[in-house]
């Protein structure tokens, strides 16, 4: 169970939902992997194990071989573009349901077996995030038990592409290749540190590093390693740092830690995809007011019975039609492109689908047809932004 410590990351803005189940289950999958008994519940802080769940501890001494290494002029395999956009969309990215769980566990499980270590779940997320985009980079999407399929595989760290070169270390048993090493699965393990730091985190009687549970609490054990306090900036950047030798991925990663501990953060199903790109409007838009989003009517949010949230009606077809574009001084216009943007895949959840960052609204809008009067607060481009930025 979640202890104040834990509660007390859950800030402002929060967006998780289901938290307390996930909270409960965490605590009951930890009693019930580490074989203790209904009677531990009253036990004292002395009897609590100090072991990790397949009996494994936690080493004493730092490791110091990196967990994954960044190729060059990369950070890691789920950044795609700015680091500052990954950290800006933390949230509508959203993290899957069993990704959430493994990396509320693996926070359970490490700080019952190394107390001095105090690691917070959302440092393990934000690696996660850079590392494989929760499991999800190369078409992957985890499973109900939480394996990332078809598998995830990194480059052949062959010296080429701009990788380090690692000879082949596990005779291709984790990566499937006998030649190079390959980093593996939802958090990017190097085969070598792989097997000092695997741990079978569910049972199963496997240490999968394609297996996000696994995965996550093998993280922790590795962040662990040693004498680092972890609930310090200080401690945080070494064991980052220790993870992967690049300063541009220690900074990325607390950024996003920083981000999911501030609230933002959302959980969505296993399989869901990564949002973050908006949807394109025709290249002339409608007269009868602007394209809505995912091509549904953009409705705002209100308080249901109970405190639940309920789309309000789409507004009407009289909505006023946005003024054109006034042509150029000294007469004729000017026909320039319209601009193209890539697709926003559906998520089939709400606030995900439907809430944009205030830069994409304003391109949204802008290829809805809007144009802004710079003049006035309140037209109809101003509240085309308000609308897509808010629930």
């Amino acid at each position: 169970m979640p202890t104040a410590r834990t509660t007390a990351r859950f800030g402002r803005g929060q967006k998780i939902m289901a938290l307390v189940p996930l909270a409960l289950l965490s605590a009951a999958w930890t009693a019930s992997i580490a074989g203790v008994g209904a009677s531990t519940a009253t036990a004292s802080a002395e009897s609590q194990p100090t072991t990790l769940p397949d009996g494994s501890t936690v080493p004493t001494e730092a490791i110091q071989a990196p967990a994954s290494v960044s190729t060059a002029g990369g950070v890691a395999p789920g950044v795609q573009g700015d680091g500052a956009r990954i950290v800006s969309t933390a949230a509508t990215s959203g993290i899957p349901s069993a990704a959430l769980a493994a990396y509320q566990r693996a926070e359970t499980v490490i700080n019952a077996a190394d107390k001095s270590c105090q690691l917070s779940w959302q440092l393990i997320a934000a690696i996660g995030r850079v590392e494989s985009d929760h499991g999800r980079t190369n078409g992957n999407t985890l499973d109900a038990q939480g394996v990332a399929r078809p598998g995830i595989y990194g480059l052949a760290l062959d010296g080429t592409h701009g990788t380090s070169r690692i000879t082949d270390t596990d005779a291709g048993q984790y990566d499937a290749d006998a030649r190079f090493d390959r980093a593996i699965g939802p958090m990017q393990f190097i085969p070598s540190t792989w097997s000092v730091v695997g741990v079978d985190a569910d049972g199963d009687g496997e240490r999968n590093p394609q297996d996000i549970d696994d995965a996550a609490l093998a993280t922790a054990v590795y962040l662990c390693s040693g004498s680092d306090d972890l609930s310090t900036p200080a401690g945080q950047r070494a064991a980052v740092y220790r993870y992967n030798h690049s300063s541009s991925y220690v900074d990325l990663v607390l950024s996003i830690a920083a981000a999911y501990l501030d609230g933002e953060f959302t959980s969505v199903p296993n399989g869901t995809t990564s949002a973050g790109y908006l949807v394109p409007a025709p290249a002339k838009p409608d007269k009868q007011g602007p394209k809505k989003h995912h091509g549904q009517p953009h409705a705002t949010q209100t308080q249901g019975p109970g405190g639940s949230t309920e789309p309000s009606p789409a507004p009407p077809e009289e909505e006023p039609t946005p003024p054109a574009p006034s042509p150029p001084a000294g007469g004729g216009g000017i026909d320039l492109p319209a601009p193209s943007v890539p697709p926003l895949p559906s998520t089939s959840v709400t606030p995900v689908d439907e809430l944009l960052t205030v830069a994409q609204a304003i391109v949204q809008c802008t290829l809805d047809g809007y144009v802004d009067n710079v003049l006035k607060d309140d037209d109809p481009f101003d509240q085309c932004v308000y609308d897509y930025t808010h629930r």
